[in-house]
């Protein structure tokens, strides 16, 4: 009697490793894994430029003229790290300032302009740095620093 009692309880062990296992495993299982194909990106929407803020406007005419732009860190290159426009090499994008009314700070305004050469930067005597003309090439207005983009019509 002894005997069956004792296969009964290491029965009974062995199955809740055996369900503990098991359950251990399903997270594991379920963990998007790397490898698999990523969601596809949703279209970007788009805009014509005539739709854009005035100040939108006036950033593209600096771009398509080269300058001078307003601050300094206008022409920079954009890593388009959140992977939200389309995936070019690294300098192919840069961004520029639109200003906001009402704000001292760069704010959340952008144009990201893809697809120009990237001038030398000049600085004269202080004056914010020019860039060489750019009037062809993508261009990408946000709104909300960097979490959404519109593709801008010519």
């Amino acid at each position: 009697m002894f005997h069956k009692y004792m296969i009964k309880k290491v029965f009974l062990f062995l199955s809740g490793l055996a369900v503990s296992a098991a359950l251990l495993a399903v997270p594991a299982a379920s963990a998007r894994d790397d490898r698999s194909p990523q969601p596809a990106r949703a279209a970007l929407t788009e805009i014509p430029q005539d739709r854009l803020p005035l100040e939108a406007r006036e950033t593209l005419r600096l771009i398509e003229r080269g300058g001078p732009f307003p601050y300094d860190r206008d022409g920079i290159v954009f890593g388009n790290f959140e992977k939200r426009l389309p995936a070019k090499a690294r300098g192919y994008y840069q961004e520029y300032t639109v200003k906001t009314p009402g704000v001292k700070s760069r704010g959340a305004r952008r144009i990201i302009a893809g697809g120009c050469a990237i001038g030398a930067r000049k600085t004269q005597g202080g004056t914010p740095a020019a860039h060489a003309p750019c009037s062809n090439g993508e261009r990408y207005y946000t709104d909300d620093h960097y979490n959404s983009f519109k593709r801008v019509l010519p």
